[in-house]
């Protein structure tokens, strides 16, 4: 028996990057898989690939729209809140607010809109579990991260948050924290300028998505008496936020 069949699985932000390979090992895992992401075509393309694998276009920031899609599909065993995007890397004093509020509508009322239309039910169960992508940027600031560090220090605080309202449930909370993961994360953040997308990783090897979803499917599928709170992943050769070897 695989370690996750007979459970249902939702993963947000799964049409690219660590949502998409979170989505692919915890079908392999056995569980059935929920999809939620804006572009409708790539996660089409995903469910496709997987067997039993439901595609929910959606914007998680529209919390009718989240609790909508989620209603048919019943009892949710796991949640992987992975949606999240950054704007921009200039100072905050010369930023845009409309970037502003697109960052934290994503980042940060996306998972609690996913938190709210799934956690009551886990918790009446007495079992589930809530997995938020955080990261690094959520532990340390870096010139430009302004806006989106403030998102996942935010995120940072809706984990210890759910700890303590929700402890003792049955319900187990896990924060996933990467440094340097090449995705199209950059290329978004810099608008389509994939030169300075490409720079950000030059020179040294940075975290691939699937490291990531490894220690995602890692914490899930600990016996249910341990959970996994907290795990932090920085590239070998990336020592903070801001420090980075690089080779060449």
């Amino acid at each position: 028996m695989k370690p996750l069949e007979n459970r249902t699985a939702l993963v947000t932000g799964a049409s690219a990057g660590i949502g998409a390979a979170t989505a692919r090992a915890l079908s392999q895992a056995g569980a059935r898989l929920l999809l939620a992401a804006r572009r409708a075509d790539r996660l089409e393309a995903l469910a496709s690939e997987l067997e039993g694998a439901v595609a929910l276009p959606l914007d998680v920031s529209d919390a009718e729209a989240v609790a909508s899609a989620l209603a048919p599909h019943g009892e949710i065993d796991l949640v992987v809140a992975g949606a999240g995007k950054a704007l921009g890397t200039g100072p905050l004093q010369e930023g845009d607010p409309e970037d502003w509020a697109e960052v934290l509508q994503t980042n940060v009322l996306g998972v609690l809109h996913v938190v709210r239309a799934t956690l009551p039910s886990m918790l009446e169960r007495g079992s589930g579990d809530v997995v938020l992508l955080g990261s690094v940027a959520g532990r340390q600031v870096y010139p430009g991260g302004n806006i989106y560090n403030a998102s996942k220090f935010a995120l940072n605080a809706l984990y210890q948050a759910l700890r303590l309202d929700a402890g003792g449930r049955g319900v187990r909370f896990t924060t996933v924290d990467p440094g340097m993961v090449e995705t199209e994360f950059s290329l978004v953040r810099y608008r389509g300028d994939r030169e300075a997308a490409e720079a950000v990783y030059a020179g040294m090897t940075p975290l691939e998505p699937e490291d990531v979803a490894d220690a995602i499917l890692y914490a899930v599928t600990r016996p249910p008496h341990v959970n996994i709170g907290e795990v932090v992943l920085w590239p070998t050769d990336q020592a903070s936020t801001r420090d980075v070897h690089r080779r060449g």
